[in-house]
């Protein structure tokens, strides 16, 4: 939008994505959001808008965030190859259950499945986006990351926890914990978390 507006000038739509994030990220803090996010957010908006200003190629705003695709995708593909599916590390990270899941055919299944989920999100976005970057189409480049960063992400939280919740343990009155009644708990899956590389809205476009 900003690169359109400015008459496709890289400098100055990069500026105006800066600006822009700098008052999300006052306004995440206003919120008293954790202050990781806002800080995350406007470093990773100013390195993508570095790297389109340096290579005067307003396209390159968009390429850390297809380098951070891909190395989700090949880390949660990995993680499964090698038997240890992301998706289980991190839920048992946040229950403290241990590596006990690894030898239970049930939640190592769940997790399995849940990993393959998120290389599949994390591909779509590649296969959609890395075209229409190598096109150098920068609105419509814009217009896809856009689409699929918070609504996709926010799918794929929801997926995953479809998936795992029988086998996901995160503590008293948490969602398939000891205390949940009928799964009807909500988690934090807002899907603002930065690590995620399209949790961000795309501002040069």
């Amino acid at each position: 939008m900003a690169y359109t507006a400015t008459g496709q000038d890289t400098k100055a739509s990069s500026l105006v994505a800066v600006a822009v994030a700098v008052v999300l990220g006052l306004l995440r803090l206003a919120q008293r959001e954790t202050p990781q996010y806002a800080i995350t957010g406007v470093v990773g908006v100013a390195f993508a808008a570095f790297v389109a200003t340096r290579t005067g190629k307003a396209e390159n705003f968009f390429l850390p965030g297809l380098l951070l695709n891909a190395a989700y995708a090949a880390a949660y593909f990995v993680s499964i190859l090698i038997r240890r599916p992301l998706i289980g590390v991190l839920v048992a990270g946040l229950s403290g259950a241990g590596k006990g899941w690894r030898d239970d055919p049930g939640p190592m299944r769940a997790y399995t499945r849940a990993s393959w989920l998120w290389v599949v999100l994390f591909g779509v976005r590649l296969l959609v986006q890395l075209p229409l970057y190598l096109a150098g189409s920068v609105t419509a480049l814009g217009v896809a990351k856009t689409a699929m960063g918070l609504p996709l992400f926010g799918i794929g939280i929801w997926l995953t926890w479809l998936l795992v919740r029988e086998h996901a343990d995160l503590g008293e009155g948490a969602p398939g914990g000891p205390q949940a009644t009928d799964g009807d708990g909500e988690g934090d899956a807002d899907g603002r978390s930065d690590a995620d590389p399209d949790s961000g809205a795309s501002l040069v476009r």
